[in-house]
């Protein structure tokens, strides 16, 4: 009778701390669910609205000392650009650079009356003062031309580039223009 008590009193024990063995490892993966819990990344800047709305495109000026075009980057809002691209970069190239190192190479007083798109080739009707280039240096034409295609160019759906002056096809300015490397 002595050895069933015992037996008895070795079977609870053994019970008790199974039973207490599987708690304590419950609480214990519990306590390290807790701790590894994927908290949401806060950086430590926050990015203004502004700033997602940004890019950055060329604009092509040549440089005052040897006459090559340098690209200029530019950043802009993209609200400028997403209803004419082409208006608002030949806008900007009318404005000239902002580096001092860059000259301006569209006549002053140039407007831009009106741009469009046919096929891939943007069409950009002109003032007449855009014709107040200096004739007797053929680089500045050069220039003036390669400016204006190689800043268009870098949007993917413009290959080629026509020039109108006051909605007319000027004989300065008959080719449709493509982009020269």
């Amino acid at each position: 009778m002595k050895s069933k008590k015992i037996g008895v009193i070795f079977l609870i024990a053994l019970i008790v701390v199974l039973v207490g063995g599987y708690f304590a490892i419950q609480y214990v993966k519990s306590k390290e669910e807790k701790e590894t819990i994927v908290e949401e990344y806060i950086p430590q800047e926050e990015i203004a609205e502004e700033q997602v709305r940004q890019t950055i495109v060329s604009l092509y000026f040549p440089s005052k000392e040897t006459e090559e075009l340098n690209p200029e980057a530019r950043l802009i809002d993209i609200k400028e650009i997403i209803n004419n691209p082409y208006e608002k970069l030949t806008s900007l190239l009318i404005d000239g650079p902002k580096n001092d190192k860059n000259k301006k190479i569209i006549p002053a007083n140039t407007k831009l009356n009106k741009s469009y798109l046919e096929g891939d080739c943007v069409v950009l009707d002109f003032s007449a003062d855009f014709l107040n280039y200096s004739k007797e240096n053929e680089k500045e034409k050069t220039n003036m031309i390669n400016s204006i295609v190689n800043t268009l160019t870098e949007l993917r759906e413009i290959n080629q580039v026509k020039i109108l002056i006051d909605g007319k096809e000027n004989s300065e300015f008959n080719e449709i223009y493509t982009r020269k490397n």
